[in-house]
């Protein structure tokens, strides 16, 4: 089945300690997963950072929201009970517990306001909550899809930047990617590198390492429509003719399943990048963009308060 959302998994969670002793919030975690007879794959489902599984997170702000409304309680680190208003709601066998339903408790109310409140809005109060009931993502899944949803629109309009400077900028822009990657030396040395563009189809040669103890041949290419299995098989040749044994094609368009087909079976190393992947490594390597604004994530640090 798939993984339950977290307003799904709160009443099951609830119910998992009705018995009043303490749970290390793992043992609760294994127990939900058995309840919803979870794959391992669904298990190590990551969040789209791919910093957590999703199961986990759901979990963590179940307990956390439960937590907020006091029908649990937290008596040390990692562990939690069921508390005397908690045991009152189960007694009356509720169909099911969600953000709607905690909205009852002033603790809640108090918790998920208290952001608009600290800003003096009276008249947006209820924001929070009401958001809270519009769909079954965790704060923190919001935050994420958030961000790759800006980072994907971030990726088309670069997309139109690079497709609109000319063929020689294009082709610094590509060794300056590499350079940030790791690859080469320092940026006199990637000046040298593009001088040799239009030599026998080659664009750029860059150092794989900072010894330069192998070479990457580099083919940068502005292209309409999905580059032609020609041009892959004149760059393989190219790479054949120079004794050389890794190549990287870069493109703003895209390459058909024969040139990838093509690059799997011959004994040479061809990386093939089209326009979408290109984007996204100068995004993650902050090539032709430039940040405007950080958020930092923060959690609390449990070490800190032990003795």
């Amino acid at each position: 089945m798939p993984i339950p959302d977290y307003q799904t998994l709160m009443l099951p969670l609830l119910e998992a300690v009705k018995d009043s002793n303490q749970y290390k919030i793992s043992e609760v975690r294994e127990l939900l997963a058995l309840k919803f007879e979870l794959s391992p794959e669904e298990r190590r489902e990551l969040l789209p950072s791919g910093t957590q599984p999703v199961f986990d997170n759901r979990v963590a702000w179940a307990k956390t929201y439960l937590v907020k409304a006091k029908l649990l309680d937290s008596p040390k680190r990692a562990h939690i009970q069921i508390s005397d208003r908690g045991k009152k709601v189960l007694s009356k066998n509720p169909e099911v517990i969600d953000n709607s339903f905690l909205k009852q408790f002033p603790e809640f109310i108090e918790f998920t306001s208290s952001n608009n409140k600290e800003k003096g809005n009276s008249d947006t109060k209820e924001t929070i909550i009401t958001d809270l009931d519009d769909d079954n993502q965790t704060p923190r899944e919001k935050l994420d899809n958030a961000f790759i949803d800006l980072t994907q629109k971030l990726a088309i309009e670069l997309l139109d930047y690079v497709k609109d400077i000319d063929p020689y900028k294009f082709e610094i822009l590509v060794l300056d990617l590499l350079q940030a990657m790791g690859y080469g030396g320092n940026r006199e040395e990637a000046a040298q590198v593009t001088k040799k563009s239009g030599d026998g189809g080659i664009d750029g040669i860059i150092n794989e390492d900072r010894l330069g103890l192998d070479k990457i041949y580099v083919q940068a290419k502005k292209w309409e429509g999905n580059v032609t299995i020609s041009a892959i098989r004149d760059f393989g040749g190219t790479l054949l003719a120079h004794s050389a044994q890794k190549g990287i094609f870069i493109t703003t368009s895209d390459f058909p399943k024969s040139a990838i087909d093509y690059c799997e079976k011959i004994d040479r190393t061809i990386i093939l990048i089209n326009g979408k992947r290109l984007t996204e490594l100068m995004i993650e390597y902050n090539v032709g963009i430039s940040p405007k604004k950080t958020y930092v994530v923060k959690v609390v640090d449990s070490d800190y308060f032990e003795d």
